[in-house]
C-alpha cells in the first residue's frame, strides 16, 4: 500500500537509505509515551560517511547537505521501526551537531539542510523545535550528527 508520505517521497526524488546499524552500546531508536526517541544519525553519501569540520575543510553547502543526509537516516530510522512513515504526527525536536572549527558561526545553517527536508516530507507536522550545536568532533570523524525526537500515531 502507497501511502501520502510514500508519494511525497517519490514527488521529491527521495529514496530512503538502509537504516544504518548501531555502531556501539545503544539501540537505533527507543519508543515511549507515543514518541521515537532516535539516536543520532550520520551522513552517508553513495555508502561513505561524510566527514571534515565545517569552517576548515567542509564548506556550509556540504555541510547542509551532510545534515539533510542525516535526515534521510532519521527517516529511514523511523520507517524500519515503525513500518509506515505516516504514523509520524509530528517532528518535535532536532538535535544538530555540526563538527565545527572554533570560529565557524553557521551551526543553524548547516541544521536547515535536516530541518528543511522535514518540512518537506511532513508539511505543517514537519516544522520542530531544534538545537544546533557546534562541536569539535563527531564520532568517526562526521561533519554532521542529527538526533530526533518523533510523535506517532
Amino acid at each position: 500500500m502507497t501511502t501520502h508520505i510514500d508519494r511525497r517521497l517519490e514527488e521529491l526524488g527521495i529514496t530512503l537509505p538502509e537504516a544504518a546499524a548501531p555502531v556501539a552500546a545503544y539501540v537505533p531508536v527507543v519508543e515511549a509515551g507515543g514518541l521515537l526517541h532516535i539516536s543520532g544519525q550520520l551522513p552517508f553519501k553513495d555508502g561513505q560517511l561524510v566527514t571534515g569540520r565545517l569552517g576548515e575543510d567542509v564548506a556550509l553547502e556540504d555541510g547542509t547537505e551532510a545534515a539533510r543526509l542525516c535526515g534521510l537516516m532519521l527517516l529511514a530510522q523511523i520507517k524500519k521501526h515503525v513500518g509506515d512513515l505516516s504514523r509520524v504526527t509530528r517532528i518535535v525536536k532536532l538535535g544538530v551537531f555540526v563538527n565545527s572549527a572554533a570560529t565557524f558561526t553557521d551551526q543553524p545553517k548547516v541544521a536547515n539542510g535536516a530541518s528543511e527536508l522535514m518540512a518537506d516530507v511532513f508539511g505543517e507536522a514537519g516544522k520542530h523545535a531544534r538545537s544546533a550545536v557546534g562541536v569539535p568532533v563527531l564520532p568517526l570523524g562526521a561533519a554532521v550528527e542529527v538526533d530526533a525526537i518523533v510523535q506517532i500515531g
